[in-house]
């Protein structure tokens, strides 16, 4: 009789095999394995490396660092993950008044995005601010993912068509969950499409993606364009990155965006890493984590990694459409044809508009009446015939030159393509809608030798009003500031009615946002802001600047005339103690102030000048 011998280890192969199919993949052993993923948000179409507002090449920031970092990472690790958290298309004047105007043409960014080889992007908010049917255009050129899962088309499909998506590399699965702002309608209320939008909230969109990847992937990543906590203190947390993480602990990274600063910390009590980075592409976040040989996680570590140290790229600058809209650019600002012609400057002044700042990087334009701002608010009336008006210094150093201005001047002043609303308000809403832009500021204590700015708020939000005298007592809480307001040289009652003048993003986030105020707008300005700044240059130059000084702070003393306060500040002015920039230094601490200061000219130790946030 013949015996037929079966060998087992076709057998135990079979098995095996079958095994494979039936099993998620992260079950079985191989070698430990290190993924790194780079996280970028907020670049605010600042591809070049260029501030066109002050006409000079920037030392820190731009796509074309990044990217020259990004290669580097790529060239030491096989597997590199990249990761984009929104506000991509808007920021600069190449891409505001340029490229985003002409949504159908090649876009700069997304070019550059292209070629840097990005996994995904997250919608951010800036990316609305010419309505659904422009981002829709711009966005579509993307060779990437665009993902959002909690905005949604009036049909209830998602807006960008995908919120999340698993990216495979060598054998490691990424899965990126994008998720939107939801207060977008706060800031872009009235433009094409976003009146329809359905919005829900960040840990609503987290749930539903969880739920449909299962166990798909090795690594879980949310990119959300929002910041840690609800900028609007809303109790449900619905636009709060902590949220997402408090609700949703199976997460293994968050990266946050929005707030342009730097946040690399872990949640508590859930153990989640959380990565957050400056804006205009000034660093990236690297996330490195350790998978065993199930692809189990065994470590993560974030580091936030700054552009000073690295060159730009030349490879992104010489992208044909980024090298045609950087030249573009240039002509504008410079007042130039697309020949390289000179053309007629918008306008001339007889005087710089900025005072030169008492304490070097302690703006002036923040603590006092400047002709910068009246300028501003001066056109804001005039073009709306409006009884008050509001807005806020954008930049900390905004100045016009003396002599000839150009569009980069005017950028410079208004830096973003807001229209005007008016709004009928009480005296009583008015008053409340000071107190809240006033917050921005620390209550000054006796000895106090500078005014200083609450890191807590963001000063763009810090308002300054014209049609109205008022007095800022500093030596109270917030909320019980605002004194002896007048209109038109009478006090102003509570119940009296005043047509407001402001522009549509404090409208939506700030009027109606914080709920200040009860009425709805009723007349709009066909044009921008900045352009009605362009048009008073063409109609009123040579410019002169004036201050009204309509408003000032009281309560306090800085000790001016005390020699101490001198001597403080110009340790201070060469960079020997830091700019008093969120905390006032006291004449209490003065002996420990010079000794610190002493200390450090001795060593060679100075201080760069704060950030405006």
């Amino acid at each position: 009789m013949r015996v037929i011998c079966f060998s087992a280890i076709p057998l135990i192969l079979l098995a095996v095999t079958l095994l494979n199919m039936l099993m998620p993949r992260r079950a079985f052993a191989g070698e430990e394995k290190h993924v790194v993923i780079l996280g970028t948000s907020d670049m605010h179409g600042n591809v070049w490396g260029y501030s066109y507002e002050d006409y000079a090449e920037t030392t820190n920031n731009g796509m074309a660092r990044l990217y020259t970092y990004i290669k580097q990472v790529r060239e030491e690790n096989p597997i590199v993950f990249l990761v984009d958290a929104g506000d991509a298309i808007q920021g600069t004047i190449m891409t505001d008044d340029l490229a985003n105007r002409n949504p159908e043409d090649e876009h700069p960014m997304i070019t550059a995005m292209n070629y840097m080889n990005y996994d995904v992007m997250t919608l951010g908010n800036h990316e609305f601010n010419w309505g659904v049917d422009v981002m829709k255009q711009i966005l579509g050129q993307a060779d990437f993912p665009v993902l959002c899962e909690n905005i949604l088309n009036p049909d209830g499909t998602l807006i960008t068509g995908l919120g999340w998506v698993i990216i495979e590399r060598e054998g490691v699965r990424l899965a990126v969950i994008g998720i939107g702002n939801p207060d977008v309608p706060l800031w872009d209320a009235g433009k094409p499409g976003i009146d329809e939008l359905l919005l829900e909230s960040v840990d609503v969109g987290v749930k539903k993606a969880l739920a449909e990847i299962g166990d798909q992937a090795d690594i879980i990543l949310v990119s959300a364009h929002v910041p840690k906590v609800s900028e609007f203190g809303k109790e449900d947390g619905s636009d709060a990155g902590l949220t997402i993480a408090l609700e949703n602990p199976d997460i293994d990274i968050l990266q946050l965006a929005h707030r342009h600063i730097t946040e690399e910390e872990e949640i508590e009590d859930y153990g989640t890493p959380l990565v957050a980075v400056i804006n205009s592409g000034r660093q990236i976040a690297r996330i490195d984590v350790t998978l065993d040989g199930h692809n189990r996680i065994k470590a993560i570590s974030t580091t936030i990694v700054d552009m000073a140290d690295y060159e730009p790229s030349e490879e992104i600058r010489e992208l044909p459409v980024v090298k045609e809209m950087h030249k573009k650019t240039l002509n504008l600002i410079h007042g130039r044809d697309e020949n390289g012609n000179p053309t007629a400057p918008l306008g001339t002044t007889t005087a710089k508009f900025q005072p030169e700042n008492e304490i070097l990087g302690l703006p002036e334009l923040r603590l006092r009446d400047t002709p910068v701002m009246d300028l501003i608010l001066n056109i804001q009336l005039l073009e709306s015939g409006g009884d008050v008006t509001a807005s806020s210094p954008f930049k900390n150093s905004s100045d016009l030159p003396e002599g000839a201005i150009y569009y980069g001047n005017i950028f410079d002043i208004y830096k973003y393509d807001n229209t005007l609303y008016m709004m009928a308000v009480t005296g009583k809403e008015l008053k409340n809608y000071m107190e809240w832009a006033v917050s921005l500021y620390n209550t000054w204590v006796p000895g106090d030798i500078n005014i200083s700015l609450d890191p807590e708020y963001r000063d763009y939000l810090n308002d300054q009003f014209a049609g109205v005298d008022y007095e800022i007592d500093l030596s109270r809480p917030k909320g019980e500031r605002i004194k002896n307001v007048r209109f038109r040289g009478e006090p102003l009652k509570d119940d009296q009615i005043l047509k407001l003048v402001i522009n549509n993003y404090r409208y939506s986030s700030c009027l109606k946002g914080e709920d200040l105020a009860k009425g709805n707008y009723f007349w709009e300005s066909s044009n921008s802001i900045r352009d009605m700044i362009v048009k008073y240059f063409h109609d009123h130059s040579p410019v002169t600047p004036v201050t009204d000084n309509n408003w000032r702070f009281v309560g306090i003393e800085l000790s001016k005339d005390d020699p101490r306060r001198a001597e403080i500040i110009d340790y201070i002015n060469q960079g020997y103690l830091p700019t008093p920039y969120n905390v006032s230094y006291n004449l209490a601490d003065y002996d420990k102030l010079v000794a610190e200061a002493e200390k450090n000219k001795a060593e060679g130790v100075t201080f760069d000048l704060p950030q405006s946030h």
